[in-house]
């Protein structure tokens, strides 16, 4: 089951954490169909967020077709969006340590980020998946 974290700090709306934290889960495999969401009432036990913020997250990613709301069962993971590199991967590995690298050469995680992005728009261009 997907762990939330709220990061109050990036000006990112909580229940857009949600739902990208959620498709980031669905893209590495961590969640698959079938799987139930936590409850709102887990989130908020969890996160401190109020449960209305939880169930905007939810609804938007019913919207999108990914989970599907079953009355008094809970939310359930409809489809995948994984179509690369599962949590295992050895490309996951390589990223690990490729992090652990540069936090070596003295970077921090803005740094790594912003270089990641960079990359990824180089490598991406063009592509608007």
């Amino acid at each position: 089951m997907v762990e939330f974290r709220i990061d109050r700090r990036t000006g990112v709306a909580t229940y857009v954490q949600i739902v990208q934290q959620t498709k980031h889960a669905l893209r590495l495999g961590l969640l698959e169909p079938g799987d139930r969401l936590p409850t709102a009432r887990e989130v908020v036990e969890a996160t401190a967020v109020n449960p209305n913020t939880v169930l905007k997250a939810y609804r938007e990613l019913e919207r999108e077709g990914l989970v599907e709301a079953r009355r008094g069962l809970g939310t359930f993971v409809r489809k995948s969006l994984g179509s690369g590199a599962p949590a295992g991967s050895p490309l996951r590995g390589e990223l690990v340590e490729w992090v652990a690298r540069a936090r070596e050469a003295g970077l921090e995680r803005d740094d790594v980020a912003a270089l990641f992005t960079s990359v990824l728009g180089e490598q991406f261009k063009g592509d608007h998946t």
